[in-house]
């Protein structure tokens, strides 16, 4: 192998300015690329993120050696680093207009001019024929061809192919999953087959459908003169154990928050046999109570919470296991409580009439006359609903099979749209040909799920919104107490083929600057240009070793998102509307998940699905076998991203690049990952933290989740470097594969782990990267000294063996954790050496790294390991700083803490200094500011230097994120609260204020930014 040519990615990425503009283009959910609305797929990459990717994989790095031409466009560095960046599509600083964005709305402020200078989002940009000619002679310098091939293994939702075939790569798509292949067919190969032209004959055929289908259903959906139904909104019931007379479980009764709140009020009194409703105008009121109709009313005390109702009826309490139990024996029902209807400007509300009641009922009268011939015909989805991590709750509640997702007036419409669909497939076959008619039906096949997506039982109203929320508005199939049903028959169809066609004309209007054509080369380009594959990552036999210039992966991140689950609801669709077309696709009953690389304790649960009548194997059993799920689904999931990774070792070019994207909290995910990579025999040279999700929100205040996308860049590990590529060789050495040069040992690498860490944290932090991101982003080079010397030997002896124990990847990372903190610490305080306690040292490394008051239990236990302090014992039982919930900790407020000799009023000393503040917090927030300077006087907290040191480093430590002007965090608005009142001479941290354009570009970008949303892909 000859010396691998030096590429961008392995010496610079302008990390900030991708982040700004990944930030960017998921900032509301309106204006997502086109790929998100032509079908759900869950954790899509951002696009600007990937083409980044890509691009600085195979891009040289700058030289002094570039040919005359180059050197002429490229006199030095810096001119080549900025036509990249052009390249990337980035116009402009759109890391100051994201700073200008945070700050408008931190201060509850709308801009009336645009932030970003009127600059394009980076996605939307396309590459100039000049651009992509300049791309060409630089790869064919470093190459020695201009026809480079990129791979994603895990191509997903296309995310990454997608832009790798708009900079005109050869681009290979790999999916195990059928329904990731048929989008990724849609995404890739349909527009640059057929360009937009295609669109017209979507919208065409679209509307015939949706034109025979309502003259089907509008017997079961009546509508009042003039009236224009959008939703139809429901409530589960089961029976009262006392009455018998259905009890609808709803969790609140709004229908419309805001500044016009609109209720629904339910009345079940004695001599009725089911409950009534009435709509309810309410006026805005700062109480949670609210009057409505001259009486009390709150609509936010619904009938059932955490799985536990109240019946209307008597009062009494109905147990969650009773609910299951009904469930299970069918006796789940549902009802119909309100009709939104559209208006111009918003919605009006009204009661269910008798109309609305007996459509429903003819309704399920015809699905039960249909339903025998649909089985016999394949129409409607009978498989079974399987066992697993994310179908346990619909399992749970009775829903067994995958056409008990679906209320039954809903399964109707669905059944009538594909029976109708396959009515009319022959005509668009006949009408366009077989080649672009299959595109045209796989493309409109999309509709149909799309139905399916927006009008099940998973579907919920959202009040604040007046939307109907789709089936995965999260990555779970979570029970839904009350559910949304879409007007099927005026409605649902012509909506969900718009966004087929608005979202395909997107996409072909995103890759018309290569100007692709699959039939008839043009610009050079291959007919092979696009290869979709259907496989397993670990096993790509149509691709010859070696042949892969650049793999940009997205791996599936251990046990994040269970696709094959999820993506079965899907699949019982897909399969019935176009597995005649793609029957190399649909061959199984339903989704591979028995070869799918995630992490799902499932899998390997020994025991069923949850009784309805019981929780679980509780005590020290069920906790065993719990763990021993998760050890097995952990392994399980090293050994097929080994495999994955031997497989892409394979493929690769012997000088090419792997960049691995990887977001996940975890550091068990990160040994995983990094124990299969450098196993399989890659050398990781660089690592960049991208940060790519929003962090200003409610959600992030409150609940952990890593905010960067981490770009691991890899080679293969050349022939005599150290390491070995053994076939399933993760350990250091054994008897038959003795070590040809002398071991490496861990005790001589820490030091320079240590001081690797402190430095990129130190840089990182520069770039903006904070809270667990910053820990993160030290992951990357330190697994590059651990990859670059594998394999590393510890001092610990295997007793079966008699050999010292290889390094888990996992203890380096744990050393990296334990430097950033010291290095954090010190930047809370400013640079000072301040002694405290290890548990106040915890508390404030916990909101640094975290920036919420719920993480992950294991990365409370790590962080309590490295300052020498126990969770269970000391910051649980002793201290109560924390509570367990499942496999998070939670944070408790001071006022939580209150307790005798640790947040107590009355101490005179205390034996931490959080519990100090902790006092020093809620006596200021539950007596004010008179009694907080009596208890601060009396403790002789008021002239404490160290208690003041910790006041500042809780200031800097704790979010102080606002919305419209008001600290999210109570924590956060207390302390500000005492700083002021009490100690001026601290410092609040700075908020900086953005540099304002110069001039006004016109209205704030209504579709761009604007409240953060769920997209289609979650």
């Amino acid at each position: 192998m000859t010396t691998p040519p030096p590429v961008l990615i392995e010496h610079w990425l302008p990390i900030e300015a991708i982040g700004a503009e990944s930030k960017r283009e998921r900032g509301a959910s309106s204006a997502l690329p086109p790929l998100y609305f032509l079908h759900v797929w869950w954790a899509r990459r951002p696009l600007t993120t990937s083409r980044a990717a890509i691009l600085a994989s195979v891009l040289p790095q700058w030289s002094p050696d570039f040919p005359e031409a180059l050197r002429a466009k490229f006199p030095n560095e810096d001119s080549y680093r900025a036509w990249f960046t052009q390249l990337v599509g980035i116009r402009g600083d759109p890391v100051k207009g994201r700073k200008l964005v945070d700050w408008a709305k931190a201060k509850g402020i709308k801009l009336d001019y645009h932030p970003y200078g009127g600059a394009p989002r980076a996605f939307t940009v396309n590459p100039s024929p000049e651009d992509l000619q300049t791309m060409g002679d630089l790869l064919e310098w470093t190459w020695g061809t201009r026809e480079l091939s990129v791979l994603d293994p895990f191509a997903g939702g296309g995310s990454i192919p997608f832009e790798a075939l708009r900079y005109g790569f050869t681009t290979i798509a790999n999916d195990l999953n059928p329904v990731a292949s048929v989008i990724q067919k849609a995404t890739l190969d349909y527009p640059a087959r057929f360009g937009t032209s295609l669109a017209d004959d979507i919208r065409k055929w679209g509307n015939e459908w949706a034109k025979r289908v309502k003259e089907k259903l509008d017997p079961y959906f009546p509508k009042q003169p003039g009236e224009s139904i959008f939703a139809y909104l429901w409530a589960r019931t089961v029976a009262c154990p006392s009455t018998g007379k259905p009890v609808p479980l709803s969790p609140n009764w709004w229908l419309s928050t805001g500044s016009n709140p609109v209720a629904v009020k339910m009345i079940a009194d004695e001599g009725m046999s089911v409950p009534r409703f009435e709509i309810v105008n309410l006026t805005p009121h700062p109480s949670p109570r609210r009057r409505g109709a001259g009486e009390r009313f709150n609509p936010d005390e619904g009938t059932i919470a955490r799985g536990v109702a109240r019946s209307p009826w008597t009062g009494q309490t109905i147990d969650g296991d009773y609910i299951k139990a009904e469930a299970q024996a069918g006796r789940m029902g549902q009802i119909l409580y309100a009709i939104a209807t559209k208006k111009p400007g918003g919605f009006e509300f009204r009661a269910p009439t008798q109309a609305d009641l007996d459509a429903v009922a003819l309704a399920e009268k015809e699905l039960a006359k249909k339903k025998p011939g649909w089985i016999a015909k394949n129409l409607t989805p009978t498989e079974t609903i399987p066992s697993g991590l994310k179908t346990s709750e619909p399992l749970r509640y009775g829903m067994k099979n995958w056409e008990d997702i679906f209320a039954p007036r809903q399964l109707l419409a669905l059944g009538i749209f594909l029976e109708t669909w396959r009515e009319l497939q022959n005509e668009i076959i006949s009408a366009s040909g077989d080649i672009k008619g299959k595109a045209i039906i796989a493309l409109l096949s999309f509709a149909l799920d799309k139905s399916a997506d927006r009008n099940s039982y998973q579907t919920r109203w959202v009040s604040q919104r007046s939307v109907i929320a789709n089936t995965f508005d999260r990555h779970d199939f979570a029970m839904k107490w009350s559910f949304a049903e879409f007007d099927a028959a005026g409605n649902l169809l012509p909506w969900a083929a718009s966004q087929i066609v608005d979202a395909y004309k997107g996409i072909c209007q995103l890759i018309a600057s290569t100007q692709i054509s699959l039939d008839a080369p043009s610009q050079n380009k291959r007919a092979d240009n696009v290869s979709v594959i259907r496989a397993s990552a670990t096993d790509l036999a149509s691709l010859a070793s070696d042949s892969v210039y650049n793999i940009t992966v997205d791996p599936p991140y251990y046990d994040n998102v269970m696709y094959a689950e999820l993506s079965d609801f899907f699949y019982v669709w897909l399969k019935r509307s176009v597995g005649h077309l793609f029957p190399e696709f649909f061959r199984d009953e339903l989704t591979n998940k028995d070869d799918e690389a995630v992490a799902n304790p499932a899998r390997f649960n020994l025991t069923p699905h949850p009784s309805p009548t019981r929780r679980g194997e509780g005590g020290e059993v069920g906790a065993r076998r719990t763990g021993q799920a998760r050890k097995l689904a952990e392994q399980d999931y090293e050994r097929k991203m080994f495999a994955a990774f031997r497989e892409m070792h394979r493929v690769l070019h012997p000088n090419g690049t792997l960049t691995v994207m990887f977001t996940h909290k975890k550091v068990e995910a990160w040994d995983t990952l990094a124990s299969a990579l450098i196993g399989a025999g890659f050398v990781i040279r660089a690592s960049w933290p991208i940060h790519t999700e929003f962090e200003h929100s409610l959600h992030q205040a409150r609940q952990n989740a890593a905010a960067s996308t981490i770009l691991l860049v890899c080679r293969k590990r050349a022939e005599g470097e150290r390491g070995r590529q053994g076939e399933g060789e993760t350990v250091a050495h054994s008897p038959t594969h003795p070590l040809t040069h002398s071991p490496v040992w861990w005790d001589d690498l820490q030091s320079q782990v240590r001081e690797t860490a402190r430095a990129k944290a130190a840089e990182f932090a520069q770039a903006g990267i904070s809270g667990v991101d910053l820990y993160i982003s030290t992951f990357g080079p330190t697994l590059s000294i651990i990859s670059e010397n594998w394999p590393v030997l510890t001092s610990e002896v295997d007793p079966k063996t008699g050999e010292p124990k290889p390094l888990r990847p996992e203890t380096a990372l744990d050393l990296a954790r334990e430097e950033v903190v010291r290095l954090r610490k010190q930047g809370l305080l400013a640079g000072r050496d301040i002694k405290f306690d290890a548990v106040t040292d915890w508390y404030l490394m916990a909101w640094d790294a975290f920036h919420a008051e719920q993480f992950p239990y294991d990365e409370a236990r790590k962080l309590a390991i490295a300052l020498n302090i126990d969770v269970e014992k000391t910051l649980m039982q002793t201290k109560r700083l924390v509570e367990k919930k499942g496999e998070y900790v939670i944070l408790k407020t001071p006022t939580a803490r209150r307790r005798k000799a640790v947040v107590d009023d009355e101490a005179q000393s205390f034996e931490h200094w959080i519990d100090a503040a902790h006092t020093a917090m809620m006596v200021y927030a539950e007596d004010g500011a008179g009694a907080c300077d009596v208890f601060l006087r009396k403790s002789g907290l008021k002239n404490d230097a160290t208690f003041k040191a910790l006041l500042q480093a809780l200031l800097n430590a704790i979010p102080r994120a606002r919305i419209k002007g008001k600290f999210v965090r109570d924590e956060a608005d207390t302390l500000e609260s005492l700083r002021l009142a009490f100690f001026d001479d601290l410092t609040a941290p700075a908020e900086e204020e953005p540099e304002m354009p110069v001039v006004k570009q016109g209205a704030m970008f209504e579709e761009e930014e604007g409240e953060e949303e769920e997209g289609e892909d979650e």
